[in-house]
């Protein structure tokens, strides 16, 4: 700093890119069809669990466990990825992420029986959180600082697109042609999203002056990290029981036609994409208190879930509401787990979507336990339903530990 810089140069400066490109907006757009690509594979399975239950001779709870392998793929591979990744080039880290998440699609595609596809989902999902976070960063460094926010959305809002053309497509390409054409199409979108981050995404370095070790130790020594990552893992899975099971709910409960399945995830897809900015405007009222009311919301959604499921078409406003209240979840956990994260960027920024599949696989898993128990395919909802209230009264315990520790209730 020299002597003849004014406040506006300091300014200036300040409203720089940390990572200089002549076409930010594209960069972006790579690495948001990188979320549109995770967001399609990871939610189409649901759509067509019956033909895959059917295709590899297992019943359908018990399909629903290639859901739950997905979902412990990325709650195990975001700390390794993470802990080994932190210093290294983020464009390559997530082309490699990419290239290993289309392989792994493949190999879904041509498993011969359920063992090996249950171990391919468990593969596939490890690249999934460790992307969303890298991504995230290197977003974030692409744009002035008053912007990151929205860099960051961007990315996000790719896997809400996916809930509204990617996953209805892929059912019904699952439908039409076979549960394993989805996974094809799955490998071919990753392939495609590496290739764009490759040409449209400059060099970003990793951070030279930190290490896993050191972003581990200061990010799991913290207790509201844990209640953070505990409110998302259990409250969030309630959304995961409904969605798991949705094909059968609307067909064998709503005596519906299977036909119809696509427009329920439809449903599902735009309760994601219209919750998403709805989460950033309570957001910027207050990040507690959004957190509260989704999560008691949540509870009563899941409910009225129940009762609404055999109606038929009754059911779609409810799905729709249940994905909106969840999206407004998800986005203020992340922010919340930032704030609480202190140094530890990429756990921080990856850890949460480590979080919410551990919602996926406990949802999906309680689910199944219900339906195999005989108590019928609208039952997952209730235990949805419990999830959510469980998850509230985490975060009531968070608010009170800050007022232990003499500090402020969170805003």
């Amino acid at each position: 700093m020299t002597g003849t810089e004014t406040d506006a140069d300091l300014a200036l400066v300040a409203e720089e890119p940390t990572v200089r490109t002549a076409r930010p907006a594209l960069a972006i757009l790579a690495l948001a069809v990188g979320g549109f690509t995770i967001g399609t594979t990871e939610f189409m399975t649901m759509g067509v669990l019956p033909e895959i239950a059917k295709g590899v001779d297992v019943s359908v709870p018990t399909a629903g466990r290639v859901i739950s392998a997905y979902a412990l793929g990325v709650v195990i591979g975001v700390p390794i990825l993470a802990f080994f990744g932190a210093r290294l080039p983020r464009r390559g880290m997530l082309v490699g992420l990419m290239a290993a998440y289309g392989a792994f699609n493949l190999l879904s595609a041509i498993a011969p029986g359920f063992g090996v596809l249950a171990a391919a989902r468990f593969l596939d999902g490890m690249p999934h959180g460790a992307y969303f976070g890298v991504a995230s960063l290197v977003a974030a460094s692409l744009v002035a600082p008053a912007r990151r926010g929205r860099a960051v959305a961007s990315v996000m809002l790719g896997l809400s697109v996916a809930n509204v053309v990617g996953v209805p497509l892929a059912t019904w390409l699952g439908q039409q042609v076979g549960w394993r054409a989805t996974y094809v199409l799955g490998g071919a979108l990753a392939f495609v999203t590496a290739a764009l981050v490759l040409a449209a995404v400059p060099s970003v370095p990793g951070d030279s002056e930190t290490s896993g070790r050191k972003e581990a130790r200061e990010f799991f020594t913290s207790l509201q990290v844990w209640l953070t990552m505990a409110a998302g893992a259990i409250g969030f899975g309630g959304m995961f029981a409904v969605y798991s099971y949705i094909a059968k709910t609307v067909t064998v409960v709503g005596g519906l036609d299977r036909g119809t399945v696509p427009l329920f995830v439809l449903a599902l897809g735009l309760g994601m994409v219209v919750g998403t900015p709805l989460a950033g405007e309570l957001a910027a009222w207050s990040v507690y208190r959004s957190l509260l009311l989704s999560a008691a919301f949540g509870s009563l959604v899941l409910v009225a879930y129940f009762f609404a499921a055999p109606g038929g078409w009754t059911l779609w406003p409810v799905a729709f509401l249940v994905t909106a209240t969840g999206s407004v979840l998800v986005v203020n956990l992340q922010l919340r787990l930032m704030d609480v994260a202190g140094g530890a960027v990429t756990l921080g920024a990856a850890m949460n979507h480590a979080a919410l599949n551990v919602a996926n696989a406990l949802g999906a898993w309680l689910g199944g336990v219900v339906i195999a128990a005989g108590w019928g395919y609208r039952a997952p909802a209730l235990v949805g339903a419990v999830l959510s209230a469980l998850g509230l009264v985490i975060l009531v315990w968070s608010a009170l530990v800050h007022r232990r520790d003499g500090a402020a209730t969170p805003a």
